[in-house]
Protein backbone atom coordinates (compact mmCIF):
# COMPACT_ATOMS: atom_id res chain seq x y z
CA UNK A 1 0.00 0.00 0.00
CA UNK A 2 1.22 3.57 -0.96
CA UNK A 3 2.01 5.87 1.48
CA UNK A 4 -1.57 7.76 2.68
CA UNK A 5 -1.17 11.78 3.57
CA UNK A 6 -4.93 12.09 3.95
CA UNK A 7 -6.28 9.85 7.02
CA UNK A 8 -8.90 8.29 5.21
CA UNK A 9 -9.00 4.49 4.39
CA UNK A 10 -10.61 1.18 4.18
CA UNK A 11 -9.48 -1.23 6.61
CA UNK A 12 -9.83 -4.42 5.21
CA UNK A 13 -9.45 -7.84 7.29
CA UNK A 14 -7.40 -10.55 5.47
CA UNK A 15 -7.81 -12.74 8.13
CA UNK A 16 -11.59 -12.73 8.54
CA UNK A 17 -11.80 -13.30 4.62
CA UNK A 18 -9.81 -16.37 5.51
CA UNK A 19 -12.20 -17.40 7.86
CA UNK A 20 -15.23 -16.88 6.36
CA UNK A 21 -13.71 -19.19 3.36
CA UNK A 22 -12.93 -21.94 5.57
CA UNK A 23 -15.46 -22.20 7.83
CA UNK A 24 -18.00 -22.38 4.28
CA UNK A 25 -15.57 -24.42 2.61
CA UNK A 26 -15.58 -27.32 5.65
CA UNK A 27 -18.78 -26.88 6.28
CA UNK A 28 -19.72 -27.81 2.42
CA UNK A 29 -19.98 -31.38 1.18
CA UNK A 30 -17.52 -32.72 -0.98
CA UNK A 31 -17.45 -29.93 -3.46
CA UNK A 32 -15.16 -26.97 -4.25
CA UNK A 33 -15.73 -23.34 -3.06
CA UNK A 34 -14.90 -21.06 -5.98
CA UNK A 35 -14.34 -17.68 -4.60
CA UNK A 36 -15.75 -14.02 -6.57
CA UNK A 37 -13.68 -11.86 -6.29
CA UNK A 38 -15.27 -9.49 -9.42
CA UNK A 39 -15.39 -5.60 -8.77
CA UNK A 40 -12.25 -5.26 -7.12
CA UNK A 41 -13.40 -8.32 -4.76
CA UNK A 42 -16.24 -6.43 -3.84
CA UNK A 43 -14.44 -3.29 -3.28
CA UNK A 44 -11.79 -5.25 -0.93
CA UNK A 45 -8.66 -5.99 -3.57
CA UNK A 46 -8.68 -8.43 -5.93
CA UNK A 47 -4.78 -9.13 -6.13
CA UNK A 48 -4.45 -9.07 -2.37
CA UNK A 49 -7.51 -11.26 -1.87
CA UNK A 50 -6.41 -13.84 -4.18
CA UNK A 51 -2.90 -14.29 -3.03
CA UNK A 52 -4.08 -14.68 0.65
CA UNK A 53 -6.26 -17.52 -0.97
CA UNK A 54 -3.95 -19.24 -3.29
CA UNK A 55 -1.57 -19.26 -0.61
CA UNK A 56 -3.91 -21.72 1.07
CA UNK A 57 -4.27 -24.22 -1.94
CA UNK A 58 -7.41 -22.16 -3.60
CA UNK A 59 -6.75 -21.86 -7.15
CA UNK A 60 -10.05 -21.58 -8.72
CA UNK A 61 -11.65 -18.23 -8.61
CA UNK A 62 -14.68 -16.06 -10.64
CA UNK A 63 -14.66 -12.61 -11.92
CA UNK A 64 -17.21 -11.36 -14.49
CA UNK A 65 -15.28 -9.01 -16.68
CA UNK A 66 -12.15 -10.02 -19.21
CA UNK A 67 -10.60 -7.35 -17.68
CA UNK A 68 -10.83 -8.45 -14.40
CA UNK A 69 -9.15 -11.79 -15.68
CA UNK A 70 -6.46 -10.75 -17.44
CA UNK A 71 -5.25 -8.67 -14.21
CA UNK A 72 -5.48 -11.87 -12.44
CA UNK A 73 -3.69 -13.51 -15.17
CA UNK A 74 -0.74 -11.39 -14.78
CA UNK A 75 0.10 -11.70 -11.42
CA UNK A 76 -1.17 -15.97 -11.03
CA UNK A 77 -0.42 -17.64 -13.46
CA UNK A 78 -1.37 -21.08 -12.37
CA UNK A 79 -4.57 -20.53 -11.07
CA UNK A 80 -8.67 -20.97 -12.85
CA UNK A 81 -10.07 -18.01 -13.69
CA UNK A 82 -14.03 -18.51 -15.13
CA UNK A 83 -14.94 -15.10 -16.74
CA UNK A 84 -18.98 -15.12 -15.65
CA UNK A 85 -19.76 -12.10 -17.84
CA UNK A 86 -20.17 -11.82 -21.68
CA UNK A 87 -17.19 -12.03 -23.72
CA UNK A 88 -17.09 -11.84 -27.63
CA UNK A 89 -15.50 -10.72 -30.39
CA UNK A 90 -11.88 -10.38 -30.13
CA UNK A 91 -12.03 -11.07 -26.18
CA UNK A 92 -12.52 -14.99 -26.78
CA UNK A 93 -9.23 -14.94 -28.51
CA UNK A 94 -7.36 -12.81 -26.11
CA UNK A 95 -9.18 -15.90 -23.37
CA UNK A 96 -7.82 -18.41 -25.09
CA UNK A 97 -4.18 -16.98 -25.33
CA UNK A 98 -4.60 -16.40 -21.46
CA UNK A 99 -6.09 -19.75 -20.65
CA UNK A 100 -9.30 -18.26 -19.28
CA UNK A 101 -12.49 -20.25 -19.07
CA UNK A 102 -15.62 -17.98 -20.39
CA UNK A 103 -19.18 -18.16 -20.02
CA UNK A 104 -20.70 -18.84 -23.12
CA UNK A 105 -24.73 -17.19 -22.60
CA UNK A 106 -26.14 -16.54 -26.23
CA UNK A 107 -25.83 -17.60 -29.99
CA UNK A 108 -24.10 -14.37 -30.95
CA UNK A 109 -20.90 -15.87 -28.92
CA UNK A 110 -21.07 -19.39 -30.38
CA UNK A 111 -21.00 -17.88 -33.81
CA UNK A 112 -18.27 -15.79 -33.02
CA UNK A 113 -16.06 -19.16 -31.67
CA UNK A 114 -15.23 -19.95 -35.32
CA UNK A 115 -12.48 -16.99 -34.95
CA UNK A 116 -10.41 -19.48 -32.42
CA UNK A 117 -7.66 -21.40 -33.55
CA UNK A 118 -6.36 -22.70 -29.96
CA UNK A 119 -8.56 -24.33 -27.07
CA UNK A 120 -10.55 -21.99 -25.21
CA UNK A 121 -12.78 -23.93 -22.05
CA UNK A 122 -16.27 -23.18 -21.83
CA UNK A 123 -19.05 -22.63 -19.61
CA UNK A 124 -22.48 -23.06 -20.79
CA UNK A 125 -24.89 -20.45 -18.39
CA UNK A 126 -28.35 -22.03 -18.36
CA UNK A 127 -31.14 -19.64 -17.17
CA UNK A 128 -33.39 -21.41 -14.79
CA UNK A 129 -36.00 -18.11 -13.72
CA UNK A 130 -33.69 -14.79 -13.55
CA UNK A 131 -34.17 -14.28 -17.34
CA UNK A 132 -30.43 -12.50 -16.80
CA UNK A 133 -27.65 -14.36 -18.78
CA UNK A 134 -28.19 -17.79 -20.62
CA UNK A 135 -30.21 -20.27 -22.45
CA UNK A 136 -33.53 -21.05 -21.76
CA UNK A 137 -35.43 -23.25 -23.31
CA UNK A 138 -35.07 -27.18 -24.17
CA UNK A 139 -34.62 -26.43 -27.82
CA UNK A 140 -31.89 -23.45 -27.77
CA UNK A 141 -30.02 -25.87 -24.80
CA UNK A 142 -29.58 -28.61 -27.03
CA UNK A 143 -28.63 -26.43 -29.99
CA UNK A 144 -25.72 -24.37 -27.94
CA UNK A 145 -25.08 -27.80 -26.59
CA UNK A 146 -24.86 -29.57 -29.67
CA UNK A 147 -22.91 -26.41 -31.74
CA UNK A 148 -19.84 -26.09 -28.71
CA UNK A 149 -19.72 -30.04 -28.68
CA UNK A 150 -18.92 -29.85 -32.62
CA UNK A 151 -16.13 -26.99 -32.58
CA UNK A 152 -12.79 -28.66 -32.01
CA UNK A 153 -11.35 -25.61 -30.35
CA UNK A 154 -13.96 -25.26 -27.64
CA UNK A 155 -13.52 -27.47 -24.25
CA UNK A 156 -16.71 -27.88 -22.75
CA UNK A 157 -15.63 -27.46 -18.64
CA UNK A 158 -18.76 -27.06 -17.44
CA UNK A 159 -21.88 -25.75 -17.12
CA UNK A 160 -24.17 -23.58 -14.37
CA UNK A 161 -26.73 -21.58 -13.28
CA UNK A 162 -27.60 -18.33 -10.91
CA UNK A 163 -30.41 -18.36 -8.32
CA UNK A 164 -32.53 -15.11 -8.10
CA UNK A 165 -34.57 -15.96 -4.80
CA UNK A 166 -32.10 -17.83 -2.91
CA UNK A 167 -32.28 -15.78 0.62
CA UNK A 168 -35.87 -14.64 -0.18
CA UNK A 169 -38.19 -17.44 -1.68
CA UNK A 170 -37.89 -21.15 -1.15
CA UNK A 171 -40.76 -22.05 -3.59
CA UNK A 172 -38.85 -20.57 -6.50
CA UNK A 173 -35.61 -21.41 -5.53
CA UNK A 174 -37.09 -24.79 -6.10
CA UNK A 175 -38.53 -24.20 -9.35
CA UNK A 176 -34.53 -22.96 -10.80
CA UNK A 177 -33.03 -26.10 -8.87
CA UNK A 178 -35.54 -28.50 -10.23
CA UNK A 179 -35.40 -26.37 -13.72
CA UNK A 180 -31.15 -27.28 -13.70
CA UNK A 181 -31.64 -30.56 -12.52
CA UNK A 182 -33.73 -31.84 -15.14
CA UNK A 183 -31.59 -29.82 -18.24
CA UNK A 184 -28.25 -31.89 -16.42
CA UNK A 185 -30.53 -35.01 -17.14
CA UNK A 186 -31.52 -34.08 -20.58
CA UNK A 187 -28.22 -33.33 -22.13
CA UNK A 188 -26.38 -36.63 -20.44
CA UNK A 189 -23.16 -35.34 -20.19
CA UNK A 190 -20.33 -35.19 -17.32
CA UNK A 191 -19.15 -31.73 -17.14
CA UNK A 192 -15.77 -31.39 -14.88
CA UNK A 193 -17.80 -28.51 -13.41
CA UNK A 194 -21.38 -28.19 -12.16
CA UNK A 195 -22.32 -25.29 -9.87
CA UNK A 196 -25.34 -23.89 -9.22
CA UNK A 197 -25.09 -21.98 -5.28
CA UNK A 198 -24.10 -18.64 -4.58
CA UNK A 199 -23.76 -17.52 -1.06
CA UNK A 200 -27.46 -17.77 0.53
CA UNK A 201 -27.60 -20.93 -1.38
CA UNK A 202 -24.16 -22.35 -0.64
CA UNK A 203 -24.96 -21.72 3.50
CA UNK A 204 -28.45 -22.90 3.53
CA UNK A 205 -29.03 -25.43 0.64
CA UNK A 206 -25.97 -26.36 -0.93
CA UNK A 207 -25.89 -29.71 1.17
CA UNK A 208 -28.91 -31.10 0.14
CA UNK A 209 -27.95 -31.09 -3.53
CA UNK A 210 -26.03 -34.58 -4.65
CA UNK A 211 -25.26 -33.46 -8.46
CA UNK A 212 -22.76 -30.41 -8.17
CA UNK A 213 -19.42 -30.06 -8.00
CA UNK A 214 -18.84 -26.53 -6.74
CA UNK A 215 -20.72 -23.53 -5.84
CA UNK A 216 -19.74 -19.94 -5.92
CA UNK A 217 -18.90 -17.59 -2.89
CA UNK A 218 -19.57 -14.33 -3.11
CA UNK A 219 -20.63 -11.67 -0.94
CA UNK A 220 -20.46 -14.11 1.88
CA UNK A 221 -16.81 -14.51 1.23
CA UNK A 222 -16.50 -10.60 2.46
CA UNK A 223 -18.46 -11.30 5.86
CA UNK A 224 -22.00 -10.32 4.36
CA UNK A 225 -25.46 -11.75 3.91
CA UNK A 226 -29.22 -10.96 3.33
CA UNK A 227 -30.47 -13.85 5.48
CA UNK A 228 -31.15 -12.69 8.64
CA UNK A 229 -30.52 -16.14 10.59
CA UNK A 230 -26.49 -16.81 9.16
CA UNK A 231 -24.09 -15.25 12.38
CA UNK A 232 -21.05 -16.79 12.17
CA UNK A 233 -19.19 -14.47 9.10
CA UNK A 234 -16.67 -12.20 10.23
CA UNK A 235 -16.49 -8.64 9.08
CA UNK A 236 -14.10 -7.70 6.89
CA UNK A 237 -14.22 -4.20 5.61
CA UNK A 238 -14.11 -0.92 8.14
CA UNK A 239 -14.29 2.42 6.61
CA UNK A 240 -12.15 4.90 8.86
CA UNK A 241 -11.29 8.77 8.59
CA UNK A 242 -10.27 11.20 11.54
CA UNK A 243 -11.04 14.53 11.98
CA UNK A 244 -9.12 17.33 9.70
CA UNK A 245 -10.55 20.37 11.97
CA UNK A 246 -12.63 20.76 14.86
CA UNK A 247 -15.18 24.16 14.41
CA UNK A 248 -17.20 25.76 17.71
CA UNK A 249 -20.49 27.02 16.38
CA UNK A 250 -22.91 29.36 17.81
CA UNK A 251 -26.61 30.04 17.85
CA UNK A 252 -27.70 30.66 14.02
CA UNK A 253 -24.68 29.57 12.76
CA UNK A 254 -25.10 27.48 9.14
CA UNK A 255 -23.32 24.53 8.06
CA UNK A 256 -22.25 23.18 4.24
CA UNK A 257 -23.66 23.33 0.72
CA UNK A 258 -27.44 24.81 0.80
CA UNK A 259 -26.89 25.72 4.85
CA UNK A 260 -29.19 23.17 5.37
CA UNK A 261 -28.07 22.65 9.63
CA UNK A 262 -28.21 25.74 11.47
CA UNK A 263 -27.00 25.58 15.12
CA UNK A 264 -29.65 26.01 17.58
CA UNK A 265 -27.16 26.58 20.13
CA UNK A 266 -23.27 26.81 20.92
CA UNK A 267 -22.25 23.96 19.25
CA UNK A 268 -18.99 21.64 18.41
CA UNK A 269 -18.80 20.07 14.57
CA UNK A 270 -16.32 17.79 13.02
CA UNK A 271 -15.31 18.16 9.53
CA UNK A 272 -14.28 14.66 8.29
CA UNK A 273 -11.75 14.13 4.94
CA UNK A 274 -14.11 11.96 3.25
CA UNK A 275 -17.05 12.68 0.70
CA UNK A 276 -19.42 11.48 -1.75
CA UNK A 277 -16.43 11.45 -4.47
CA UNK A 278 -14.79 8.43 -2.05
CA UNK A 279 -18.36 6.50 -2.61
CA UNK A 280 -19.92 8.05 0.82
CA UNK A 281 -22.78 9.53 -1.01
CA UNK A 282 -24.98 12.44 0.33
CA UNK A 283 -27.86 10.33 1.29
CA UNK A 284 -26.19 9.57 4.53
CA UNK A 285 -26.78 12.44 5.58
CA UNK A 286 -28.86 11.86 9.00
CA UNK A 287 -26.64 9.15 9.96
CA UNK A 288 -23.97 8.20 11.96
CA UNK A 289 -20.06 7.84 12.35
CA UNK A 290 -18.53 5.98 15.41
CA UNK A 291 -15.83 7.59 17.73
CA UNK A 292 -14.41 5.73 20.62
CA UNK A 293 -17.59 3.23 21.18
CA UNK A 294 -20.36 6.22 20.84
CA UNK A 295 -22.06 7.33 18.21
CA UNK A 296 -22.05 10.88 16.62
CA UNK A 297 -24.80 12.52 14.09
CA UNK A 298 -23.75 13.89 10.50
CA UNK A 299 -25.50 17.02 9.81
CA UNK A 300 -25.00 19.29 6.88
CA UNK A 301 -24.55 17.96 2.86
CA UNK A 302 -22.27 16.07 2.47
CA UNK A 303 -19.66 17.48 0.22
CA UNK A 304 -17.81 16.49 -2.52
CA UNK A 305 -14.30 15.67 -0.53
CA UNK A 306 -15.60 16.76 2.98
CA UNK A 307 -18.56 15.79 5.79
CA UNK A 308 -20.00 16.83 8.85
CA UNK A 309 -20.89 15.94 12.40
CA UNK A 310 -21.79 17.21 15.58
CA UNK A 311 -19.13 16.31 18.16
CA UNK A 312 -18.84 16.96 21.85
CA UNK A 313 -15.88 18.52 23.74
CA UNK A 314 -14.23 15.07 24.60
CA UNK A 315 -13.58 14.56 21.05
CA UNK A 316 -9.98 15.09 19.50
CA UNK A 317 -8.66 15.73 16.10
CA UNK A 318 -6.73 12.52 16.55
CA UNK A 319 -9.71 10.33 17.16
CA UNK A 320 -10.09 7.45 14.77
CA UNK A 321 -13.61 8.09 13.06
CA UNK A 322 -15.46 4.28 11.55
CA UNK A 323 -18.30 5.44 9.53
CA UNK A 324 -19.26 1.85 9.06
CA UNK A 325 -17.98 -2.00 9.80
CA UNK A 326 -17.82 -1.38 13.71
CA UNK A 327 -20.55 -0.58 16.09
CA UNK A 328 -22.59 1.03 12.85
CA UNK A 329 -22.38 -1.81 10.63
CA UNK A 330 -22.94 -2.21 7.25
CA UNK A 331 -26.26 -3.38 7.04
CA UNK A 332 -27.31 -0.15 8.93
CA UNK A 333 -26.19 1.70 6.20
CA UNK A 334 -27.61 -0.22 3.55
CA UNK A 335 -30.84 -0.06 5.48
CA UNK A 336 -30.49 3.92 5.56
CA UNK A 337 -29.80 3.99 2.43
CA UNK A 338 -32.39 1.46 1.24
CA UNK A 339 -30.26 -0.72 -0.60
CA UNK A 340 -28.22 -3.74 -0.08
CA UNK A 341 -24.84 -4.28 1.55
CA UNK A 342 -23.45 -5.21 -1.49
CA UNK A 343 -23.84 -1.92 -2.98
CA UNK A 344 -22.12 0.03 0.10
CA UNK A 345 -18.42 -1.76 -0.03
CA UNK A 346 -18.56 -1.55 -3.82
CA UNK A 347 -19.21 2.18 -4.27
CA UNK A 348 -16.19 2.96 -2.04
CA UNK A 349 -13.72 4.57 -4.74
CA UNK A 350 -10.48 3.49 -5.51
CA UNK A 351 -9.07 7.11 -4.27
CA UNK A 352 -9.86 5.63 -0.66
CA UNK A 353 -6.98 3.81 -0.27
CA UNK A 354 -7.31 -0.25 1.24
CA UNK A 355 -5.04 -0.75 4.50
CA UNK A 356 -4.73 -4.60 5.06
CA UNK A 357 -4.13 -6.17 8.51
CA UNK A 358 -3.34 -9.97 9.33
Amino acid sequence: MSRIYRKTYAEVNLTNIYKNYSYIQNAARNIKVIPVVKANAYGHGCIEVVDLLASIGVDQFAVSLLEEGLKLRSKFPDIEILIMGIVDDEGLIIASENDMTITISNFDQIEKLSNLSQILKIHLKIDTGMNRLGFKSDKEIKMAFKLLKSNKFVELDGIYTHFSTADVDKLYYDIQLNRFKYILDMLKYTFRMVHMSNSSSLIKYENDIDFTTHARLGISLYGLTLDSNVNFLKTTFKLKTSISQIRHLEPGDKVGYGATYVASQSEVIGILPIGYADGFIRRNKGGDVEINGRRYPIIGNICMDQMFIKIDESIRKTDEVTLFGGLITIDEVAKRLDTINYEIICQITSRVPRKYIK
